[in-house]
């Protein structure tokens, strides 16, 4: 009698010559082992929302989302209000040595926070901020300013500086032609940098994930990944809903405003 030989269960997961071989064990002699297609692999039979219901009702995804929400557009406000002035400065102000602190806010930026966020997280501990929101805000602008304020100046550079000196001429102070005047003409810019700010706030990771302990105060990449897996675990289908959830508000967020963001790379206002 022929020998039984049979394949380890690892086997089911390799993807070969385009055919899915099945997870079933495989026998010598066997010749009933059910082979699936390319199309019958990435074609979707039966479709359903009962991974998002469960995301939405069964967990506390609508808590992250929220936070995430709160966290993103604290620390896009807050960077764009900080680099609006600091580009503005650095650009318009001309003071000795104004093009080195524009280069070396920028090298700033290429600081990877896998170095930064042990000595943050020292300073959160002694504030009193750990597992909280706030801090996430205040810690994201020390890399969100950096990128802003050097997005910024290269869009102040396109505004003529005529326009400035004759609102000097008439008597109006700095911060006048920078309310009046700069800021309406740097709209595009602006948006463009709050894009930039609110993608890279919404997806951020380490920070997130050292300083945030509790599950209500996570954020939604963080979230997804600690709450939705156990162990060994997997739960693929929330955690793919998750993840087509949390895309949604950057890409809703990028439709409204891609006619400022196309705007804002041709530069400002024409001399």
């Amino acid at each position: 009698m022929m020998a039984l030989v049979t394949i380890p269960y690892s086997v089911g997961l390799i993807m070969t010559c385009g055919v899915r071989v099945s997870r079933a064990p495989l026998k010598a002699g066997c010749t009933s082992q059910r082979l699936e297609s390319p199309i019958e692999t990435f074609w979707i039979s039966s479709p359903t929302l009962a991974h998002i219901k469960h995301l939405l009702f069964n967990t506390a995804y609508p808590t992250w989302l929220k936070t995430t929400m709160f966290v993103a557009v604290g620390s896009t406000f807050l960077s764009l209000f900080a680099s609006t002035l600091a580009a503005y400065a650095i650009e318009r102000l001309r003071f000795r040595g104004s093009p080195y602190v524009g280069l070396g806010i920028y090298l700033a930026y290429l600081v990877p926070p896998s170095i930064l966020f042990i000595p943050l997280a020292t300073v959160i501990v002694q504030f009193g901020l750990f597992d909280s929101p706030m801090a996430l805000i205040l810690v994201y602008p020390t890399f969100l300013v950096p990128f802003c304020t050097w997005l910024l100046i290269g869009y102040f550079k396109s505004i003529p500086y005529e326009l400035e000196e004759c609102a000097l001429v008439d008597g109006a102070t700095r911060l006048q032609i920078l309310r009046r005047i700069t800021l309406p003409l740097a709209v595009p810019g602006l948006i463009s940098a709050g894009i930039f700010s609110f993608t890279l706030s919404w997806n951020e990771f380490i920070y997130a994930l050292a300083f945030i302990q509790s599950s209500a105060n996570k954020t939604v990449p963080v979230a997804i990944l600690t709450e939705l897996v156990s162990g060994d675990v997997y739960q693929w289908g929330a955690l793919m809903a998750g993840s087509l959830l949390g895309s949604l508000p950057v890409a809703i967020f990028y439709s409204l405003f891609v006619d400022y963001y196309v705007s804002s790379l041709t530069g400002a206002v024409k001399e």
